[in-house]
């Protein structure tokens, strides 16, 4: 039923996949899919915050998160599932949809880690790629 399975994760907070990244390794071995472990640099919001910055601090950034997907599927998944590691720039929810399309994933696996009432009890993320993403969004709390 499910070939690619994308799995958003906060490297900075353990509450992104600690509930989800099992269920993506459940899903993963039922069907035989491929796991597309993801996480986001951050962009600057405003490019004149960028300015403040050298040149090549999205690529270094890029590269030293790569390093650290790679250290966190080491320890956090197992090895018998099929796993491909993401990194992606720019603003969080944007970079899961684009990539769930380019991927042509069939299932995003999220947590729901905000647990705050202006969140309606769903982090701003995971509300927004459920919204507008074309692909079947399991939000796990």
């Amino acid at each position: 039923m499910y070939k690619h399975i994308l799995l958003p994760v906060d490297l900075e907070d353990q509450a992104s996949w600690e509930a989800s990244a099992p269920v993506a390794v459940d899903y993963a071995k039922a069907f035989g899919a491929t796991v597309h472990v993801m996480t986001v640099v951050p962009d600057f919001g405003m490019s004149v915050v960028g300015s403040f910055f050298p040149d090549d601090f999205a690529e270094k950034a890029i590269a030293e998160t790569d390093k650290r997907l790679h250290g966190f599927v080491s320890e956090n998944l197992p090895d018998d599932i099929s796993i491909q590691h993401v990194v992606k720039h720019g603003r969080v929810y944007e970079e899961i949809i684009m990539t769930a399309k380019e991927l042509g994933a069939d299932l995003i696996v999220m947590s729901a880690h905000r647990h705050e009432l202006s969140d309606y009890l769903l982090g701003p993320n995971a509300a927004r790629v459920a919204r507008h993403a074309s692909q079947s969004v399991l939000i796990v709390r």
